[in-house]
């Protein structure tokens, strides 16, 4: 089986999702257009070699739909010849189509191609494309459906989390992130976002809020507690009947921000690199999505991270640095307790809570994230990954070179 070498990667900064947004006078195939004239530019890319550009997007619809990596290539200038996709995957859409880019170098069939994701949720909003899973009550109802924020709150309330724990977790995500861009350390990456006349938008993440105190916190009220009273807990508690009730803690203030942005990933053969000169930063050594409880949706993240690891030969002992998105800080706290992983080896440049979920981007995001923060700390192996909506998970497992 052929290697396949990460060579670079790039992510515009994240732009808040409202009108007054940073970003929301840019399309998103401005957005990942320029993510791939990033690629090109500073990799002097003969662009006719790259094989296949795959797109994540969460809510593939209007003007982000209608396979859009290859509306990205034509608006980037890219050769006529180079073609382009769009996959979803919802949340872990990115890495989905990092890990699909990859796979067909592993497979011998492409030498250079790109993973990448976009998502202008100002422009787009969430849930715009639909789903049987949430709408046909066919479905809805046997699978006992709840949105999002009631599936987090289910987590948390099945493994005994309060809401201190996750503002806690929360206030040190935003004291990481803010040390992380005050440090330099997104510099090698984060790209400045330009308008139609080459005048810059926006240069840092504008979702981050630095002086973030447990006491902010505290007074947020429930984000969720409405959405459950309607039906949905109802609903979560006909599979989960061992419970009395679901305590709803999560806030706007320990739940990710809806943001715009887009990141991606070059992605080659060894060999292709010996030709175009280019030095590999790390390689793909395993990934691996999975199917979880669909109520309890956002559980997926510690069955897909054991099945990367098994397909790498490796444990949780072998990983240097995790990155988890933080969706919901009750994710990654449960991920943290079942694989034993110590808060110090886990999105220590802070996460999607501080930084915003550009849904359909965020995997290829965190990716590079990870990988420019392993050669900060001269380390060697991280593990990505990511909840999914419906009831999924999807890891990647990187190692420099």
């Amino acid at each position: 089986m052929t290697g396949a070498y990460i060579f670079d990667h790039v992510r515009t900064p994240r732009g808040k999702a409202k009108p007054s947004g940073a970003l929301h006078s840019v399309t998103s195939v401005e957005l990942l257009g320029q993510v791939l004239q990033q690629l090109r530019d500073r990799n002097g890319l003969d662009t006719a070699l790259v094989e296949d550009v795959v797109a994540g997007c969460g809510s593939p619809v209007g003007e982000q739909g209608s396979a859009i990596g290859r509306a990205a290539c034509l608006y980037a200038d890219y050769a006529i010849t180079c073609p382009g996709q769009q996959i979803n995957r919802f949340c872990s859409s990115g890495l989905e189509a990092v890990n699909i880019a990859a796979a067909k170098v592993m497979a011998g069939q492409c030498d250079l191609t790109i993973g990448c994701g976009v998502e202008s949720m100002s422009r787009i909003p969430i849930g715009s494309s639909g789903g049987a899973w949430s709408s046909d009550p066919s479905l809805a109802y046997k699978i006992q459906y709840v949105p999002q924020g009631v599936s987090a709150d289910l987590i948390a309330t099945r493994n005994g989390i309060c809401r201190a724990d996750l503002d806690l977790y929360s206030v040190e995500s935003q004291r990481r992130a803010s040390h992380a861009w005050e440090q330099g350390y997104f510099g090698r990456s984060v790209f400045t976002v330009v308008d139609d006349i080459g005048m810059p938008l926006l240069s840092r993440d504008e979702y981050i809020r630095a002086g973030t105190r447990i006491e902010d916190l505290a007074k947020l009220p429930s984000a969720f507690e409405a959405m459950g009273s309607n039906g949905f807990d109802a609903q979560a508690l006909l599979k989960f009947p061992e419970l009395e009730r679901i305590s709803h803690v999560h806030t706007a203030g320990n739940s990710s921000g809806l943001v715009d942005g887009a990141g991606g990933v070059l992605i080659g053969s060894k060999k292709m690199g010996e030709i175009l000169g280019l030095k590999p930063r790390a390689r793909i050594r395993s990934f691996a999505s999975i199917g979880s409880d669909p109520t309890e949706m956002l559980s997926g993240p510690t069955p897909a991270a054991r099945l990367s690891l098994t397909k790498a030969g490796m444990s949780s002992s072998d990983i240097d640095l995790f990155e988890l998105n933080e969706a919901f800080a009750a994710v990654v706290l449960v991920f943290m307790d079942e694989m034993n992983i110590a808060h110090d080896r886990i999105n220590v440049n802070g996460g999607s809570i501080a930084m915003g979920h550009p849904i359909g981007a965020t995997g290829a995001m965190i990716l590079g994230t990870v990988l420019d923060e392993l050669e900060r700390q001269n380390k060697s192996t991280s593990l990505i990954n990511l909840c999914v909506g419906a009831g999924m998970g999807t890891a990647t497992i990187i190692e420099r070179v």
